[in-house]
């Protein structure tokens, strides 16, 4: 599936815009601050109903205005619309285009549309669009906590299944709740009430269960993925690992939570479950953050985020890869092969942003593929 058309109105510097993409590669090419990396942030917004970049709705629309939209027009590669599903508008299955609508207002909640029928939730539209994007802001998966790299297994895990996100919701409802029992019962001074402790860690359990038994499964799957990207980028000179860490590796958790109460009620918080799981990455052995070379990390995170379009795409459809601002800090080899993986079949429609349009130009070249390039300059956007 790819996206043939993309309409922009009051969306952070862009006042209006009316974008026709290729179902190849889109570049978008202009200095840092023009507005380049908000049209990725637009077509990323119609698919995962969020900013890549800033999670207050109202701080993405332009200033001065009141309310923002966004638009695309989708069709699968041979030319049929992509199935919304059981809540697809009538006529969907049969029409050559299907149509997404992101509506904005400042002080009401945020509305998604599929054709002519507003969505109830808008976790349902999640996964229809597949997308990744790869951006400097990656580099928090390294740098950052463990909150960063579940939340990249979370986001890859719910475009594929739809269940996933509904147990992650409730999860982390029942973890708050338990957290404030342990709060209150720790200012009031009271007895821990056993019995309402239990009900309330059987049902973590329920959706902690799920949750890693899909963890894991991904993560089985991914890895070899992601090491033969990596190899192939790097040209097999470093070795490189990707492992998954769980407490529900060497645990039971309905038990850990019975034994682990009376320190959850010191510490203030819950200790044992699947908000503690992580990604350990390495480079030669060691972690990755403290021996990678700047191009190393994002030759890493590249990797990783292309094995995620990968392990993404299904029969018929390949997820939308926005690749933004990718080139600095690499050496022209690893460019070069970054340049052939994603010009190649097996990655969907593409979309780029680069200051050089020097890297555009060889992407172009290599790629063979038909191709549109535009300029983007203060929020205007002309086709080159």
């Amino acid at each position: 599936m790819y996206l043939t058309s993309l309409n922009i109105l009051n969306f952070k510097n862009i006042e209006e815009a009316e974008l026709h993409f290729s179902p190849n590669i889109n570049c978008l090419v202009g200095n840092n601050g023009m507005g380049k990396t908000n049209v990725l942030d637009a077509v990323y917004y119609l698919s995962l109903c969020k900013s890549a970049f800033n999670s207050i709705d109202s701080q993405n629309i332009r200033h001065e205005s009141e309310f923002a939209l966004i638009q695309g027009v989708y069709r699968k590669p041979d030319g049929t619309a992509e199935k919304g599903g059981s809540d697809e508008p009538e006529g969907t299955e049969q029409a050559e285009s299907v149509t997404v609508t992101c509506g904005i207002r400042r002080g009401q909640k945020k509305q998604f549309r599929l054709g002519r029928k507003d969505y109830k939730r808008l976790q349902d539209h999640i996964g229809l669009i597949p997308l990744v994007m790869v951006s400097p802001k990656d580099s928090e998966l390294v740098i950052e906590g463990s909150d960063e790299r579940r939340r990249f297994m979370d986001g890859v895990i719910a475009q594929q299944d739809r269940p996933y996100l509904e147990h992650l919701t409730d999860y982390n409802a029942l973890l708050k709740q338990r957290n404030a029992l342990l709060k209150q019962t720790a200012e009031e001074g009271t007895a821990l009430n056993g019995e309402l402790f239990e009900v309330i860690e059987e049902q973590l359990a329920r959706h902690a269960t799920y949750i890693f038994s899909l963890r894991t499964g991904f993560i089985q799957d991914f890895i070899p993925v992601f090491q033969e990207l990596y190899d192939f980028i790097a040209e097999h000179k470093e070795t490189v690992s990707l492992t998954y860490r769980s407490q529900l590796q060497e645990r039971e958790l309905t038990e850990a939570f019975r034994r682990t109460r009376q320190r959850d009620l010191a510490l203030g918080w819950t200790s044992q479950g699947i908000h503690k799981d992580d990604l350990d990455m390495r480079l030669g052995g060691y972690p990755l953050r403290q021996v990678a070379s700047q191009g190393q990390q994002k030759t890493y995170l590249i990797a990783l985020k292309l094995a995620q379009a990968l392990w993404l795409s299904r029969p018929g459809v390949k997820p939308l890869l926005l690749l933004d601002d990718i080139f600095d800090k690499l050496d022209p080899e690893r460019v070069e092969r970054i340049i052939a993986l994603t010009g190649s079949e097996r990655f969907g429609q593409l979309f780029i942003t680069d200051t050089d349009r020097q890297h555009l130009s060889d992407i172009l070249q290599s790629a063979q593929h038909n191709s549109r390039v535009f300029h983007v300059e203060n929020g205007q956007i002309t086709t080159l």
